[in-house]
């Protein structure tokens, strides 16, 4: 191992013995200063992720959650300077361990969390005149297609990962019920927020974003399913950034 990799190593990793032979500008032993900065680097991993992830935090309790950080940042040290990428991996990290795995809906409230981070970074659009849709008769309505914003978010869940999320991060929120949730987050302003999305949204809003028309994401979120709610959300939070009609 070279000195520079074992230098990275022990500055993850408490239990790891400090580097022979570091000294500051003097010549003298660095070993205690070498001491101070790893338990700093520690500790300032620890706070971002548990400032990216404040749900799950409250869920597992702060001790809890410090422990399960400091495995995490040994198991999967930051890639980049850039701390708005870290703890990408947090939410499949949390899903991994054993210890947790009678919480098995904390991954997907960890999704939810880093999405509301994607959604916060994403590049900024500017919304589609929506009026143009009170003009289209049925046919070409259906026809249309959609270009949704970069910042939009799709989670599916086969738990109430919305409202377990809710219920830790909003006052008064109802308690959690036991049903599978899918999250739409979007981002009108500044700030993202998550969405609780009815039955079929999740593949009405999927089919949407990924070209089809209108048409087709309906008949993609099968029978029964209204679209007004959920298309009404899209626009009222600024998401749809282009309708192309049809030429015909």
């Amino acid at each position: 191992m070279t000195s520079q990799s074992a230098f990275h190593a022990a500055l993850l990793d408490a239990a790891t013995a400090v580097p022979a032979g570091l000294t500051d500008g003097n010549g003298h032993s660095a070993g205690r200063r070498y001491a101070v900065y790893r338990n700093n680097v520690a500790v300032s991993l620890r706070d971002a992720l548990e400032t990216g992830y404040p749900a799950i935090a409250r869920l597992l309790g702060r001790e809890n959650f410090r422990h399960v950080a400091g495995l995490h940042l040994r198991a999967s040290p930051p890639e980049t300077p850039c701390m708005m990428l870290y703890g990408a991996d947090f939410p499949d990290f949390l899903a991994s361990l054993a210890p947790l795995a009678h919480l098995p809906y904390l991954a997907d409230v960890a999704r939810i969390e880093w999405g509301l981070r994607c959604a916060y970074h994403a590049a900024d659009s500017t919304p589609a005149d929506a009026t143009i849709l009170q003009s289209l008769d049925t046919q070409r309505l259906m026809s249309a297609r959609f270009t949704l914003a970069p910042s939009v978010q799709l989670l599916r869940s086969a738990w109430p990962a919305f409202d377990i999320w809710a219920y830790n991060m909003r006052p008064g929120a109802a308690k959690p019920t036991a049903v599978a949730q899918d999250t739409l987050i979007l981002r009108a302003e500044f700030d993202p927020e998550p969405h609780l999305l009815a039955d079929g949204g999740h593949a009405f809003v999927d089919c949407l974003r990924s070209g089809p028309n209108l048409g087709a994401a309906l008949a993609a979120a099968g029978d029964g399913f209204d679209p007004g709610p959920t298309l009404g959300l899209l626009l009222a939070n600024r998401a749809v950034t282009g309708i192309h009609l049809s030429k015909e």
